[in-house]
Order: C-alpha cells, then structure tokens, then sequence
C-alpha cells in the first residue's frame, strides 16, 4: 500500500486555519536552507529515530514530509509510520510543486523567527545605530554598556569591543544591575539582525528607563564596516538582587499580558503531559546551568532567546500549544519569551507558582527515544587495540560535520547516513567497519542500512565517542576522510571569522526582503505589539 499524498491547498488550509500541522523538510540543513516554504520545519531523514519523539510528541499529529525529488520524503515518512505515528503524507511533487502551486519560497535557516523580527521592525522602528556610530561612542569613552544576546559560545567567537553576553531572556532581568543609572545608553548587539531587534524592542517594552538602541547589522556590520572584532571574551552578566528580579517580574509580566500570553498551573500541565488530542511543547527558558542544578520532570531546556530565534527546530508543529517556565527568575525568561511567541501566533501559556520542591530532576534533558535496535557492539578499548594493530578495521562517524570537526576518533571517517549508498563507494574496503556518533543512538539506528551494503562485519561503539573520551582515549581535530559532503549544517554568513564581506551583504539585503515576502506568503497570522 502506498503512503498517501497532501497538495498545497491541504497545507495551505492547516495553517490558515492555525490547525496543527507538522510540515517537514526532510532533507539535510543546507539544502533546506537553499529553498522551502516559511513553515516547512527542518527534520533530516538521518536523524528521525533520534528526534521524532521529542520533536513530535503526539502521535496522531498530521505530517506532511517534503523533498526535493530525491526520495527522502517517502523514506522519512515510511521511518515515521514504522515508530507509530499515524497520520504521514508524503507532499505531492516535492519544492517544485509547491512552486508551480504558486507558495512562496524561502531560503536560510529560522526564517519563520527572522521574518517576524524584521515586521517588528518596519512596524516598532525599533531604535539602532550603525557600526561607525557605536564605535564612536566607545572610542569616546562614552557612558555606554553593549549586551551581546546571541548564545555564549557565538560571543565567545567573537564580539563586540566591551560587549557582556547576556543572552537574550536574561536581557529585562540582568540589565538594569549592568547599567543602574538611566542615563547609561544601551546597545544591543547580535550577529545579524533579528536577535538584536527582538532584544532591543524587549527592553522598550518592558519600560527600562535607559535609551536603548540596537547595534545595525550586528557583528555583520561591523565587520563590513572594516572595524576589528574581539575574539575569545567571556565577560556574562552576574547574578541579581531579589528587588531586581521582583522589578524585571513586574515589568515582564506586563508585556506578556499585553501580549494575551495564558497562564497555568502545575494540575493542568500534568493533564496535557497525558493528553493526546493536542500537540504540546513544554520548554524551561533558564539558562542550561540552571536547569541541570533541577528542574521539572517532562520540561526540555531551551533558553528563551534562542527559542524565540530558532523556534521551529524544537516546535515544528505549527498550531501546537507551547508551555513556558523559568521557576529562578520570577518568570522574566518565560515571559518574555512568552510575549514574542503569543506575536508569532502560537497559543503559549507561562507556568505559574512553581516552588522549589517542584524541581525534581536533575542534570541534562534526555531526549525520549524509540526502542534502540539489537547491534553487535564493541567497547573502545579493544577498538583502540584493533585500530592499532588491524589495518582491516575502519571507524564510520556518524555525527554532525562540526562536531566531527571538534573531535573524531584518529583515522575514522565521516558519513552522512542520508548519503549512505554513496559513502560506500569512497570508504576503503576492509574486513570489519566500527560505527560511532555522538549522540551513540545515530549510529545504532544507521547500522542495519550500513550491514545492507556491505559483506564485512558492521560493529557499533558501545557508547559512541563520548565512551572514546571517557575511555581517556584521543581524538583528532580537522576535516580529514569526508565520505560525504558536510551538508547537515548550513554555513551562516555571520557565523566564523572568515566570511565574505559579498555573503554578508547578500544576507542583510535578504532579511530586509522579508517583510514584502510574508505578505505573499500570506499564512503567519503574526501581529506586533
């Protein structure tokens, strides 16, 4: 029986009608980011069994899977109704369809987020001040704190001169300890644009008294400004006083009710924890720190700037119900947060009245996971013993490129699983192939496809790499033995310190674009505050 076909007027009604939808490109990150509709959420076939439970948390949710016509839709959609879900189509005729169906196409990662903020933009005139500007204000020692709201390791990379990283939810909590007196001018700076608008226009509505400007174009234009970067900071913003923190909650909560953010209680959440009627998403907005310290069982750690930024890599589910929780900070993470994401027309609520005997659990979010398939494994050890004695044994890697890059095990190869067939062709041949990946699960769920193709013996790391370190075995560093082309991330033109000032103005022009083409596309319901 073949798996059953949706058209674009099926879609199209699903989220005009805010009906919960997963639409799902299943193709690697870089194609997706070459061309797919605003809500097609980026799912990758190579990595289904590892992020369809927590990504899809009810099983009878619509899917619609979409490619490119290579075929990976009907793959995922197949590896879909295999873990249990329900209701999976498969998008007829792929990206050209949706084309000659008259959809809008977008391209770049986190589109539906970054749209939003250049609408926040054009309708707020969000406050900001250019390159030049801002480093005269600083070469003239000026009264002027900058706040760099991207993730700590993209500050750490590089940064603004003085900038102090604080991420963008702990902005209305931490500033006003960071610049006590009104008259301190405030800069808020990300990479791009969108993290610094939303970051900039948080702290306006929220009423801090400071002047608030965002940094246009972000470590971008400053760069193409022809002024230097820092590299290597790890200024971040302190703890807070309690009158502080009950200010910022005041002040957060006030947006959030003028946003029409909800609000619940534990009972409730517990309901829709066993609820299967409706897709719901519940993410603690504290810092990954905290949250390992303790938090609520069933909640994912997701810090509140980047789910704002980067909502549909944990929500592909457009129309599902989305609960926020920061039970340290007096709610300022999850409220804000909450106030942007009620503006992106998803139905959010805030948990309220969280006591510290709530939090439960402890350490990092285990994602939920389909049962693992039976694979002869062997321990690094005796792979280390091989690996120096046997010419005839190869290590597979089946990690993301850049984490391969940070650290593989010395002389493995990297393959993407989505490009298996072709990888064979250009792994040596040998006698006995070891697969790893960090996390362990991708290589176990990529081992049964590898055994297809080959006579050899196909063996997993017990453990995965992460069993290697532990081990106190070494790893190597570097690009080397690519079995296949490093298509699972898309290269960001503001990401790295080595990019071309041409990329870079390219992606400024497109985010300025994007106002004109959600109006064509015409299916975001978002509104501004």
């Amino acid at each position: 029986m073949g798996i059953s076909t949706k058209n674009y007027s099926f879609v199209r009604n699903k989220l005009l009608n805010k009906e919960e939808i997963a639409f799902l490109d299943v193709r690697e990150e870089d194609p997706h980011a070459r061309q797919h509709p605003l809500f097609a959420a980026n799912l990758p076939l190579s990595r289904i069994e590892v992020d369809a439970f927590a990504k899809l948390p009810k099983k009878n949710v619509p899917i619609v899977t979409l490619d490119d016509g290579e075929g990976y839709a009907e793959l995922a959609a197949k590896r879909l109704i295999d873990l249990g879900f329900t209701d999976v189509s498969v998008f007829e005729g792929g990206i050209q369809g949706w084309k000659d169906a008259g959809g809008e196409i977008f391209i770049d990662v986190n589109v539906p987020s970054k749209s939003f903020g250049e609408l926040v933009e054009s309708k707020r005139h969000t406050p900001s001040l250019s390159a030049q500007e801002v480093k005269q204000l600083i070469d003239n020692k000026e009264d002027v704190v900058i706040v760099d709201v991207r993730r700590f390791d993209e500050y750490n990379t590089m940064s603004i001169p003085t900038g102090i990283s604080v991420p963008g939810a702990e902005l209305v909590l931490r500033l006003p300890e960071l610049a006590p007196n009104p008259k301190t001018k405030v800069i808020v700076n990300c990479a791009g644009r969108t993290r610094s608008i939303i970051g900039t226009q948080s702290l306006i509505n929220a009423g801090i008294p400071n002047e608030v400007n965002a940094l246009r174009n972000g470590t971008i234009g400053w760069t193409l400004a022809g002024q230097e970067l820092d590299k290597g900071q790890s200024r971040k913003f302190k703890e807070v006083s309690e009158s502080t923190t009950n200010e910022a909650a005041t002040r957060a909560r006030s947006v959030a009710d003028r946003a029409g953010v909800k609000r619940t209680n534990l009972d409730h959440v517990r309901d829709w924890m066993k609820q299967s009627e409706r897709t719901t998403y519940f993410f603690d907005t504290r810092t990954p720190e905290e949250y390992e310290r303790c938090h609520l069982p069933g909640f994912r750690s997701v810090p509140g700037g980047q789910l704002v930024q980067e909502t549909e890599m944990v929500a592909p589910v457009r129309g599902a119900r989305i609960v926020l929780v920061d039970p340290s900070g007096g709610g300022v993470r999850a409220n804000m947060p909450a106030s942007w994401l009620a503006q992106m027309a998803w139905e959010v609520y805030v948990l309220d009245g969280i006591k510290a005997s709530d939090l439960t659990e402890q350490g990092t979010w285990k994602p939920p996971l389909p049962q693992l398939p039976q694979v002869a494994n062997v321990d690094a050890s005796t792979l280390s013993s091989w690996l120096k004695s046997d010419s005839n044994t190869i290590v597979v890697d089946f990690s993301t490129h850049a984490n391969y890059v940070k650290g593989h095990i010395p002389g493995s190869w990297y393959a993407l699983r989505s490009l298996l067939q072709d990888a064979m062709s250009k792994l040596p041949k040998v006698d006995r192939y070891v697969l790893t990946s960090s996390p362990s699960e991708l290589s176990i769920f990529a081992a049964q496809e590898f055994q297809a193709l080959t006579d050899a013996e196909v063996l997993i790391l017990d453990g995965g790499n992460a069993a290697w370190v532990n081990a106190g075995l070494k790893l190597e560093k570097g690009p080397s033995h690519l079995a296949s082309p490093p298509l699972d991330r898309y290269k960001r033109p503001y990401e790295g310190t080595s990019v071309d000032p041409a990329a870079m103005q390219a992606y400024l022009d497109w985010e300025f674009g994007l106002v004109e083409q959600l109006g064509k596309d015409g299916t975001h319901h978002f509104w501004v505050l």
